[in-house]
């Protein structure tokens, strides 16, 4: 018996679906795919659109019976993604100006290519149409009047195209002004679930909206939290700015601030980098120095001393003070991504700070110090003594004048023991 012959793909619907084309059609589909990657959004669409128009008349004429090949789907969905401008700025693409596309496509064709690539499963059509259906933009901004329009016209192409009765493509036209949150959550929730945090955090949009019937600030807030670690921007610069607001309830949620404030400002925010300087800032005065300053000067004498020498390595690393560098418990103060410089039971003076990690040395030289820490009980009841006995090591080791009434208060300050 000879084996069957192969079929060709089914969509999810369990209907046929067109094959990719052989020969020259693959070849074009593959200078789309080089065009597309190269940025070149003009190129991509002078020879991508009249394919997508194509499209659209195959199944304007063909109807449900003419299934797209996934290199169609993602035609019509880039074709979309470039010429709608209310998706500007969208997994990293600027839409071209209404002008420019005025020019190129027609009334509400982006909204057409929109629908049928989202009902071939396309997570970037399903995204637009679940925006366009909450009539706003990612950051839950309402979109123009123009914008509106635009979708009006669109509906009205779509319901003709796809629906036989009248009466149901004038339904469509007459609610094209009215938010379906209900849909919008539906689509958004699926481009989701297909990894586009921007779906994610749309949805967190909507669920503050005080027009929304369903307003949630707890789902909303998952929403945002779902879409920040997904790598969603804006998502964790706004994570960053609740934990900082929210700091009053629990002192750590700094910590998880400066956490959210490093990622958004890693991929560009100029906000998140001023917010941190804010909030976790690198002491450059005297105090907060010098004591660092003593390592480079002493390598010999603290030799047989690794704790020591590993308190004054962090000192010169992440700018502590003398008491800090002393009394700091290493282990605890770890967060992976920021110190938390908290010495408050051991010495009354002091304030909680926290010191951000900047880079790949510092944070190796941090773990080599935690390690060595970590079967350390860092209280006075330790390997250490209290502060008075680390100051007088301190001094006796490195021949290093202490004052008694110096910044870190001296003889004034509050022992642990």
């Amino acid at each position: 018996a000879g084996r069957p012959p192969a079929r060709p793909p089914v969509s999810q619907s369990g209907q046929e679906r067109s094959p990719r084309p052989p020969g020259a059609g693959a070849a074009q589909y593959a200078a789309l795919d080089e065009a597309w990657t190269a940025r070149r959004w003009d190129d991509y669409l002078e020879r991508a659109l009249p394919q997508a128009r194509a499209l659209v008349s195959e199944r304007g004429e063909q109807g449900e019976m003419r299934r797209f090949a996934p290199d169609e789907i993602t035609l019509l969905s880039r074709c979309a993604r470039l010429l709608d401008p209310a998706l500007d700025g969208v997994s990293g693409l600027q839409a071209l100006d209404a002008g420019a596309a005025a020019a190129r496509c027609q009334p509400g064709e982006p909204a057409v290519f929109w629908e049928l690539a989202a009902a071939e499963h396309d997570a970037h059509a399903q995204l637009a149409l679940g925006l366009r259906c909450a009539r706003m933009r990612v950051d839950g901004r309402r979109c123009s009047n123009g914008q509106v329009a635009d979708v009006h016209v669109a509906n009205a192409h779509v319901a003709n195209a796809h629906v036989a009765n009248a009466h149901v493509a004038n339904a469509h036209v007459a609610n094209a002004h009215v938010a379906n949150f209900k849909k919008a959550i539906r689509w958004l929730n699926l481009a989701g679930e297909q990894g586009l945090a921007e779906a994610w955090y749309a949805l967190s949009r909507i669920y503050i909206k005080p027009e929304f019937s369903q307003r949630n600030v707890a789902d909303a807030q998952r929403y945002l939290q779902r879409a920040a670690e997904m790598g969603y921007r804006d998502a964790q610069l706004e994570c960053g700015h609740n934990a900082w607001r929210a700091r009053r309830e629990n002192e750590n949620n700094d910590v998880r601030a400066v956490y959210w404030l490093q990622k958004a400002a890693a991929q560009g925010s100029h906000e998140a980098v001023e917010l941190l300087r804010k909030i976790a800032p690198r002491a450059t005065a005297a105090p907060y120095t010098e004591t660092g300053r003593l390592l480079a000067s002493h390598t010999d004498a603290l030799a047989a001393h690794p704790l020591l020498a590993a308190r004054i390595e962090l000192a010169a690393l992440f700018g502590l003070s003398r008491a800090e560098a002393l009394l700091l418990d290493v282990g605890a103060a770890d967060q992976g991504h920021c110190l938390v410089i908290d010495i408050r039971a051991s010495y009354g003076r002091s304030k909680r700070r926290l010191v951000m990690v900047e880079s790949a040395q510092e944070r190796e030289a941090l773990d080599r110090i935690v390690r060595l820490f970590e079967q350390v009980d860092c209280g006075p009841a330790g390997p250490e003594g209290n502060y008075r006995q680390r100051l007088y090591r301190l001094r006796t080791l490195l021949n290093v004048a202490i004052p008694g009434n110096d910044a870190d208060g001296g003889a004034d300050i509050e022992l642990a023991a």
